[in-house]
């Protein structure tokens, strides 16, 4: 079972004027819930552990596009220092595809994978699948059996974030950085109808904002 650090229902957060918070996000957000120095220091253990397991083997890493390419870009940075400087290293490819399944802050029942014709390309390598967040776990749920039917000899999932929700069909990534409470968060990438992609530090968006946003 995935070992994650565990983010209180509870947790009362940061105030935002003890950080770096773009002035206009500020009447946005309720608090910062995991600060950007947190997030780094968990996503360099995550690259540990994965080169630990799959550090036998040529590794296909897959970035979720779009909310993955901020934690994807920095684990890779970890992976490619753990290679520089250690006696056992890895080649490593990257490749890239969509996943849609969000209208406003709702998680839709339609899962759409755009550049999946390209899946072909992993049959009979090691994919290590890399994704911002895994609420319902559906999305993922469809990408594997997507990516199954192409043959890869191995697919690992990492996700900076698992929400506890209700609405979760119980599918756990291979490796977690942090399990949070069911509350729309945006930051580090995560967005809300493409706002906030621009913040450092994972945030809880407030219900203003939502109209604000919303398309």
């Amino acid at each position: 079972m995935a070992s994650y650090l565990q983010i209180a229902d509870d947790e009362k957060g940061h105030e935002l004027d003890l950080f770096c918070v773009p002035r206009h996000y500020e009447s946005d957000l309720d608090k910062v819930i995991i600060p950007h120095g947190l997030i780094m220091d968990r996503t360099e253990r995550l690259a540990r552990d994965i080169i630990r397991d799959m550090g036998g083997h040529h590794i296909v890493a897959l970035c979720v596009l779009k909310g993955g390419y901020k934690f994807f870009a920095d684990l890779l940075d970890y992976i490619k220092a753990l290679n520089q400087n250690s006696d056992k290293s890895v080649p490593l490819t990257v490749d890239f595809i969509r996943v849609k399944s969000y209208c406003n802050d709702k998680s839709t029942n339609s899962v759409k994978v755009i550049g999946g014709d390209e899946l072909s390309n992993l049959s009979g390598k090691n994919v290590l699948i890399v994704e911002d967040i895994v609420e319902t776990g559906r999305t993922m749920q469809t990408l594997l059996s997507l990516l199954s039917e192409c043959n890869p000899k191995m697919v690992k999932v990492v996700s900076l974030l698992v929400k506890r929700t209700p609405r979760s069909s119980g599918y756990r990534p291979d490796y977690i950085g942090f399990e949070v409470p069911d509350a729309f968060l945006v930051g580090y990438a995560l967005d809300y109808n493409e706002y906030f992609r621009d913040l450092s530090h994972i945030c809880i968006l407030n219900d203003q904002a939502k109209e604000k946003y919303k398309v």
